[in-house]
């Protein structure tokens, strides 16, 4: 499929297509949770670095993705299974409370911290299964490198509106306070853990019915 670089409907429905699968304001409180031991200055690299490369896995499924699944023989099905499995287990730390627990680290210990701005924030958070899908299925509609260059550029003000969103992260510790992050710790971790059973059912039911089919 074909079309002008011109036709900006088309990387305005993308932007808008990576906004509702992601939801960058319903993460806040799961950025904010998740970061909750950091210092201000540890908080804003987290953000910057986290929402980098979620840029660059999405830019990496825009040009090579479909490629790259091709060559390991990996479908989008059993990405999108392994990608739930991870989310579903970040969501029992949250709903145990061990999550927070295990990240506070104390400044005199050598021990490295865990890195948590790739994985679990970068992905499967914000470029999870369902952008990065939808960004390789939108690589194979509008393939020509005009209308690539258009993706880019949506995917680029996506990932600014995220690093935007979690910069007023601070503001939601101040005002909610340590109670209040406990209980939507415990409130994010079932919806996580809706997500990555949703993530695993539809890619169990795909599966099925392709060897059905």
């Amino acid at each position: 499929m074909h079309i002008s670089i011109f036709d900006v409907s088309i990387y305005i429905k993308f932007f808008i297509s990576l906004c509702a699968l992601v939801n960058p304001i319903g993460m806040i409180p799961i950025f904010t949770t998740m970061t909750a031991h950091q210092s201000t200055l540890e908080r804003k690299k987290t953000n910057l670095v986290s929402n980098f490369s979620a840029f660059l896995i999405l830019l990496i499924s825009l040009f090579l993705g479909d490629s790259i699944l091709n060559i390991f023989g990996i479908s989008v099905n059993s990405f999108r299974i392994a990608g739930g499995l991870l989310i579903m287990g970040i969501a029992c730390s949250m709903i145990n409370g061990k999550f927070t627990k295990n990240k506070r680290i104390k400044k005199d210990e050598k021990t490295t911290q865990e890195n948590i701005s790739v994985v679990p924030l970068a992905m499967p958070l914000i470029a999870g299964p369902g952008a990065i899908s939808s960004t390789i299925v939108w690589s194979t509609y509008y393939s020509t490198w005009l209308n690539l260059a258009g993706c880019t550029i949506s995917i680029f003000l996506f990932s600014l509106v995220c690093w935007l969103c979690f910069r007023a992260a601070p503001c939601v510790v101040q005002i909610l306070g340590k109670t209040g992050i406990n209980i939507i710790t415990r409130v994010m971790g079932l919806l996580l853990m809706a997500l990555g059973i949703e993530f695993f059912s539809i890619g169990i039911k795909s599966i099925i019915n392709e060897l059905l089919h």
